[in-house]
């Protein structure tokens, strides 16, 4: 009786930056993707899907030729296969440098904007530097995963598993002794530090699983998606259910399983970015804006507080109805000048029939699509 068959290796000589941790190259006449290693890198990759005519993906086996910029990586829980820190093994500025490849080439392949627009933006001269120089312990939010046995941990890449080594991005504290604590089996925590430095944590009821049967690996991953969207039990373990976020001068009030940036820089940073390109290309204060995928409203409450001007009227759209809600309350002293509407926002652009002087656009990971662009 034969053994299980033995993981298929390749040599890979990878020369760019993928999104994710993984870095490009080819073999065997296939384009091939490899988390752990660094472009310019000579390596033996593990092939961990070969399920694509036209490319794989693999794992870093053995460094053959090693980058200067390679070191021992800094997060215990990524070199433990946790997916978290995709880049704890690059120097934390070649990291930078490497995100802000990513960026520009998406700008160029997927946007099809060629590098002389962008060549004098801060983007293209400054990378990805303006949530500062923090190398570890800037997140302020994170979803833990418990495992069978009630211990909260970081989710597996690309696995069902838990790893339970420690993470450095939360930020110091945040997971003081929750470890030693007992979680319902496969339930999830959402941890939060708020505006004052309080802990929150909420325990969210384990995902149903799914029905058996066949599909296809992008079929799966859209059940996957739509399981874990699903409203769920929650129960508050420590502090609130909601916590106080602060942008400028403004507060929000957000539910624990809520979404909030992770960064704990990220909300300035992103509302300031905003207001920037206002001031540089309206040349005056917008009449309308328009906040679409807008939440509970931090580019509204910024473009209302701007230095040019604030807009007669902000229209806020999102289909998350504990965001939407944590927007009213955080505008009700803002009298008519904040509208929200509630819906997917391809269905209720419709409903915005005021022209736009500015549209804010911060769509999920799976894009606007081309309704709202076309409504746009």
């Amino acid at each position: 009786m034969s053994g299980p068959a033995t993981p298929r290796r390749v040599e890979v000589t990878v020369d760019r930056p993928a999104n994710g941790g993984e870095s490009v190259g080819r073999a065997d006449g296939r384009v091939v993707f490899v988390r752990g290693a660094i472009p310019g890198e000579r390596v033996v990759a593990e092939i961990t899907d070969d399920r694509h005519d036209s490319y794989w993906r693999a794992e870093v086996a053995e460094v053959l030729d090693a980058s200067p910029h390679r070191v021992a990586p800094r997060c215990p829980a990524a070199a433990a296969g946790a997916g978290c820190c995709d880049l704890a093994h690059v120097t934390p500025d070649h990291a930078r440098d490497l995100k802000q490849a990513v960026l520009l080439d998406v700008l160029d392949r997927v946007g099809r904007l060629p590098g002389e627009i962008v060549a004098g933006t801060e983007l293209a001269t400054d990378g990805v530097r303006r949530l500062g120089d923090a190398e570890v312990g800037w997140r302020i939010r994170t979803r833990l995963a418990v495992d069978g046995r009630g211990r909260p941990g970081q989710s597996a890449f690309r696995g069902r598993g838990v790893v339970t080594e420690a993470c450095v991005q939360p930020a110091p504290g945040m997971l003081d002794g929750l470890a030693d604590r007992g979680f319902t089996p496969h339930s999830e925590l959402a941890v939060v530090l708020d505006a004052d430095g309080a802990r929150h944590v909420t325990e969210l009821a384990p995902v149903a699983e799914p029905r058996r049967g066949r599909a296809d690996s992008r079929r799966r991953a859209q059940q996957n998606r739509a399981r874990h969207a699903r409203p769920r039990a929650q129960r508050v373990v420590e502090g609130g259910a909601t916590a106080v976020q602060r942008v400028g001068g403004r507060s929000w009030d957000i539910p624990v399983s809520g979404f909030w940036q992770a960064h704990r820089d990220a909300p300035r940073a992103y509302a300031e970015t905003v207001v920037d390109f206002v001031g540089a290309h309206l040349g005056g204060p917008p009449r309308v804006a328009w906040d679409l995928y807008g939440g509970a409203g931090v580019f509204a409450g910024a473009l209302l507080d701007g230095p040019a001007g604030a807009p007669d009227t902000v229209h806020i759209v999102d289909s998350d109805p504990a965001a939407l809600d944590a927007a009213e309350r955080a505008f009700a002293g803002d009298g008519d000048r904040v509208h929200t509407h509630r819906g997917e926002v391809a269905a209720r652009i419709a409903d915005l029939t005021a022209r736009p002087d500015v549209v804010v656009l911060d769509p999920p990971r799976t894009g606007a699509g081309e309704r709202v662009i076309v409504a746009i």
